[in-house]
């Protein structure tokens, strides 16, 4: 998110229309933009001010503005009633003993107009979505809370409704929310069963990035073993192998070490021949590194390579 559309999203934020995704993204170049967290702080007073100013019309001013709207309204009025007006009146509630004719048949037409509109709208949205229904609850989180003079206070309501989205993981859409879910930092299970499909699809540039990155930082070893499942067919990337030697001195979990170290040493012609950073690497973590398996596989390759096991 620029500049130009964060500032332009000012207005939706502070009277709760962004959705969550939207003010996450708002929310992260905020953090980041000086200029625009000034920017903010400027319309929040303003609309604080404009949202507290109260207007105290005069007695005389609101009769005359009634009078004026009866005789437009009167002037407006058409000779004949309309078939829909009659339908409208027929389906507004009158304080009869009994009720009409045209009250039955106007909520008869109401009733057919929305049985017909609950059949064709979801459709509308395409094959791959499944509308949620109109029986399904509205989920509810507050969002913002701010005072508002005296014992009052304002608050802003998130508010959604289920939707069911399904296709192919190469659909870009589909990706796209598998990608978000990825990182979602409240739902662990949701990013374990994200990354695992990801990590069939590791070659786009995307993707591949979002399983480096969950292999770096995920606080679940869960997904960061999905994800290292997913970079094997790119050990020999050279950024791969540099996020793979991070994560083998400092990942705290030994099965995602242990995982690690085997893919980097794995028999391939190139490890065969001595490779100074590779040899560095397997030193340093020979000093620090107290399961015995892995110590074991880093001695044997540092053997290989003709490299001293003690560092130097």
């Amino acid at each position: 998110m620029n500049c130009e559309e964060a500032r332009k999203s000012f207005p939706l934020l502070l009277y709760g229309e962004l959705s969550f995704d939207e003010e996450e993204r708002l929310e992260a170049h905020i953090d980041e933009c000086a200029a625009c967290r000034e920017a903010l702080a400027r319309d929040k007073a303003l609309w604080r001010e404009l949202d507290s100013a109260e207007l105290h019309p005069t007695q005389d001013l609101l009769e005359d503005a009634r009078a004026e709207l009866k005789s437009r309204l009167a002037a407006a009025r058409p000779m004949r009633e309309s078939f829909w007006d009659k339908i409208r009146d027929g389906f507004s509630i009158h304080f009869h003993f009994a009720p009409g004719l045209g009250q039955v048949a106007g909520a008869a037409v109401m009733l057919a107009l929305g049985f017909f509109a609950a059949r064709v709208t979801p459709g509308s949205l395409g094959g791959a979505f499944h509308a949620a229904g109109l029986a399904e609850p509205v989920t509810s989180r507050v969002r913002y809370i701010e005072p508002d003079g005296p014992g009052k206070v304002q608050i802003v309501l998130d508010e959604t409704r289920q939707q069911v989205l399904s296709g192919s993981v190469e659909d870009p859409s589909i990706q796209r929310l598998l990608l978000a879910a990825a990182k979602d930092p409240s739902d662990a299970g949701v990013r374990v069963e994200s990354v695992d499909l990801l990590k069939n699809e590791p070659q786009s540039a995307e993707v591949r990035q979002a399983l480096l990155y969950a292999l770096q930082h995920d606080p679940n070893a869960g997904v960061r073993l999905k994800a290292l499942d997913g970079l094997k067919a790119f050990a020999e990337d050279p950024e791969t192998r540099r996020t793979l030697t991070h994560v083998l001195l400092n990942d705290d979990n030994p099965g995602v070490r242990t995982q690690v170290i085997d893919l980097l040493i794995q028999q391939h012609d190139s490890l065969r021949q001595r490779n100074d950073a590779m040899v560095s690497v397997l030193q340093e973590l020979m000093e620090k590194e107290s399961n015995n398996y892995i110590r074991m596989r880093c001695q044997k390759a540092l053997t290989e390579m003709n490299a001293s096991v003690e560092s130097y």
